[in-house]
């Protein structure tokens, strides 16, 4: 059966299986956490916030299974009417409510076989949820109206930005169904986090958009690659994609320049550096005060990394990210 995706991502092509980008330690983990869940049958919650990669990893958990050549069926749990969810899960028979002209599979059934990725589940109606437990202790599904239920063989991934512990705990969502999604948890931590992994994946999407386009390729201004690992990036990977498509779109030379991105993230870098004035005398901003202190370690230890941290008080894996985030890495022997 072929992959029924429901959405794409805006502009671009979907995500390949086998992209999930970064040299970060957060990466690294992941990808090892990947390894070891992927060839069973456990189902896993995927945990973080907007824009992370959450479907991204699903696929790749689908892709390096033994259910690699059958569908991979995800559902945005947040973009179907409340009336119409459980007859687009569970299916329904002719005749079911009024306008079920014919009998319809519903995404459990499409997925048989193959990873059903249930996004945002957390958005899931309490009803819904009572049902969907069901079928995962049961491995069947009843369609809406009918009465025999129905094997199913299916892997499910499921994802969510919120604090679905929290939300068991104000009775908004089922602590049995939590309990049953919750074996394996995978959590992404934000772009922010893992400035390794930035101008990787900018680098990535500058490639993508220019095969998807059948246009020369462009390079990244190394000034640009310092703003860009700046940004706090409150959308993520999702955000960041945007935001190279959009100054790959406005960039007519062979590389992309300040005036290319977007204005707020141009503001962003320029605020996070700008100086500040208190009682007349001017203060450093802290982010500069840090990149300043890291480029005079490193000059002092003559570019040596190692003995740079020791000079710094730090652990060398930190201040190897604190050199990457600052655009530094001119500065290492």
């Amino acid at each position: 059966m072929p992959d029924t995706t429901a959405r794409l991502t805006p502009g671009l092509l979907k995500p390949e299986p086998g992209k999930l980008l970064g040299e970060s330690s957060a990466t690294l983990a992941l990808r090892a956490e990947i390894e070891q869940v992927a060839p069973r049958f456990a189902t896993v919650l995927i945990e973080g916030e907007t824009g992370v990669g959450k479907e991204m990893t699903a696929r790749e958990i689908h892709a390096h299974s033994p259910r690699a050549d059958k569908a991979f069926v995800p559902v945005d749990c947040t973009a179907f009417a409340s009336d119409l969810i459980e007859s687009q899960l569970f299916g329904h028979v002719k005749g079911a409510f009024t306008g079920a002209g014919n009998d319809t599979l519903g995404m459990l059934r499409s997925a048989d076989g193959g990873t059903l990725f249930l996004d945002e589940i957390g958005e899931l109606p309490l009803a819904v949820q009572a049902k969907l437990l069901r079928c995962l202790q049961e491995r069947t599904v009843v369609p809406l109206g009918g009465v025999e239920p129905v094997a199913i063989n299916v892997r499910i991934i499921a994802a969510t930005h919120r604090d679905l512990a929290r939300m068991v705990r104000e009775s908004a969502f089922r602590q049995d169904l939590y309990f049953r999604i919750n074996v394996v948890r995978l959590a992404i931590p934000p772009l922010r986090e893992r400035p390794d992994d930035i101008v990787r994946l900018a680098s990535h999407f500058v490639d993508e958009l220019a095969r998807f386009y059948h246009e020369p390729n462009k390079v990244i201004a190394p000034h640009v690659r310092q703003v860009l690992m700046r940004y706090d990036w409150p959308g993520n990977v999702r955000e960041l994609r945007n935001v190279i498509e959009r100054s790959f779109v406005f960039c007519n030379d062979r590389t992309i320049e300040l005036a290319h991105l977007p204005i707020e993230v141009r503001e962003y870098a320029q605020r996070s550096s700008r100086p500040g004035m208190v009682n007349g005398e001017t203060i450093t901003s802290l982010a500069e005060a840090e990149r300043v202190l890291i480029a005079r370690a490193l000059k002092k230890a003559h570019g040596n990394q190692s003995q740079a941290a020791r000079l710094l008080g730090v652990e060398r894996h930190r201040l190897r990210r604190l050199i990457l985030h600052h655009g530094l890495v001119h500065l290492i022997g």
